[in-house]
Formats: structure tokens, sequence, C-alpha cells
């Protein structure tokens, strides 16, 4: 059971306290402005504009991506390997796992008939490049590029999550 405290009114318009469970009703009005506060909260957190990228690195993100692409088509998966941010590159430790993992989940992006770069955004406070695919199968999909700076600068990729778009199939 999870508990939550916040200072709300009491029902006569002094403040007060109210103490509750996660998911049962408070009865104060009072709590109705918290909720849609936190509800735009929520929907902030989730994706926020493109001009939270600056030119410069929504470039360096299509870029990174764009080369990753480039080393796919050309089956060369130790290159493709290299772009990868350190925690994906530990996760599958060589070239051969990723290729396994690449081709047996990502096909869409590794194998496209088509590759649109979109407007770049940032998901849940991660650097984001949305890119539109259609894969060898013919669906329709956004792949979500989660980007990583690194020490040095330079961004790699930290992770992929792909998107059905039925209204846009072929």
């Amino acid at each position: 059971m999870i508990r939550f405290v916040s200072a709300l009114s009491t029902a006569d318009g002094r403040p007060g306290v109210s103490r509750g469970v996660v998911g049962s009703p408070v009865s104060s009005q009072a709590s109705r402005p918290y909720a849609a506060a936190l509800a735009l909260l929520l929907c902030l957190t989730f994706t926020v504009p493109a001009a939270a990228q600056s030119a410069d690195d929504a470039a360096a993100f299509r870029g990174v991506i764009s080369q990753q692409m480039e080393a796919f088509r050309a089956d060369a998966w130790d290159r493709a390997f290299s772009f990868a941010s350190p925690s994906i590159r530990s996760i599958f430790g060589d070239s051969e796992r990723f290729r396994s993992m690449v081709m047996n989940g990502y096909e869409a992006v590794a194998r496209p008939r088509v590759f649109e770069f979109e407007e770049p955004t940032t998901v849940n406070g991660r650097p984001t490049q949305p890119v539109f695919v259609i894969g060898p199968d013919g669906i329709a999909r956004r792949a979500l590029y989660f980007m990583e700076r690194q020490p040095d600068g330079t961004w790699k990729i930290d992770g992929v999550v792909l998107e059905a778009l039925s209204d846009r199939t072929t």
C-alpha cells in the first residue's frame, strides 16, 4: 500500500493535510488542480518539443544513425556495433550477438524499404531521434532512437524502440 500526503484545503477552506492511499478517492475539490497539474507534468515528461535539441545535436543524431544504417546495408556488423552506447555494447558483448538481436527484432531498421528522419525530440528526458520506417514486411513503424552524449561530446545510440503505425502500412 502506497501512502501519500499532500497539502490541501479542508472543506471549510482552512489549510489542512489530506492523507490517503494512492488509487483511493480524496473528497476535496482542492485535489482537482493537483491532479490536472500531475497529468500535465506526466504528458510533458514523455515528450518535449524538438526545440530541446540544438541544430548541431540533431545533425549529429542523423549522422550517427545514417552511418549505422550504411554499416547495416554493408553487413559491416563490427562497424554498426561501434555506434552503440557503452551500455548497449556491454549488454550484447560483441557484434555477432548484436547482429542476431537486430536481425531478429529490428529488421525494419536494418533492412528498411523506407527510412525518413523526423524532428528530434526528448522522450522521458532522453534525447531522441524519431525515424519513420517501412520494413521489408511492409509494416510502417516509427523507430525512436535514444541518443546518449559521450564524455568526448560525440553521440551514440542508446537503444531503439519500434512503434507500429497502422495508418501508414503499405
